[in-house]
C-alpha cells in the first residue's frame, strides 16, 4: 500500500532531517544492500524451514509430538520465508532519493516540534 502524501511529506521531512543532523550516518544506511540482502536471507531461512520438515518427518517415526513439533516449526520458517521474499523485495516504486537541503527556519508545525526536540537535546547532553 503506498504511502499518502502528508505521509511521504513527513518521511522526507524527517530524511532531510537525518541529513542535517548526522550525514555520516545517513550516507552509511545503504537501503539498496539491504535490499539485496533480503533475498538472500529469505532463500536460506527456506532451506532451514525445509531441513527442519524433512527432519520432522523423518523423528515422527521415533517421537511423534517432537517430530511434529519440529515439522510444524519447519513449515512456519518456510511461511516466514516466502512472506520475506514477496514483501521485502523492492517493488516498482523505490524509496525517494533525499537529497539533503540547507537548513531554514522552521514554518511547519512538524518542524518547529522537531527543532524544540533538537534544542532540549542539545541541552541536556550540554550540560552533562
Amino acid at each position: 500500500m503506498p504511502l499518502s502524501e502528508h505521509e511521504q511529506r513527513m518521511l522526507d521531512e524527517i530524511e532531510r532531517a537525518l541529513y542535517q543532523d548526522d550525514p555520516k550516518f545517513a550516507t552509511s544506511v545503504d537501503v539498496s544492500r539491504i535490499r539485496r540482502r533480503r533475498p538472500i536471507m529469505a532463500a536460506v531461512a527456506f532451506v532451514v524451514g525445509l531441513v527442519c520438515l524433512v527432519v520432522g518427518v523423518i523423528a515422527t517415526q521415533s517421537v511423534l509430538a517432537l517430530g511434529v513439533v519440529v515439522s510444524v516449526f519447519g513449515f512456519l520458517v518456510m511461511v516466514a520465508a516466502v512472506g520475506l521474499f514477496m514483501f521485502g523485495v523492492p517493488g516498482r516504486r523505490g524509496l525517494p532519493v533525499v537529497e539533503p537541503s540547507p537548513r531554514k527556519t522552521p514554518s511547519s508545525m512538524s518542524e518547529r516540534m522537531e527543532e524544540r526536540f533538537r534544542r532540549r537535546f542539545e541541552d541536556d547532553h550540554g550540560a552533562n
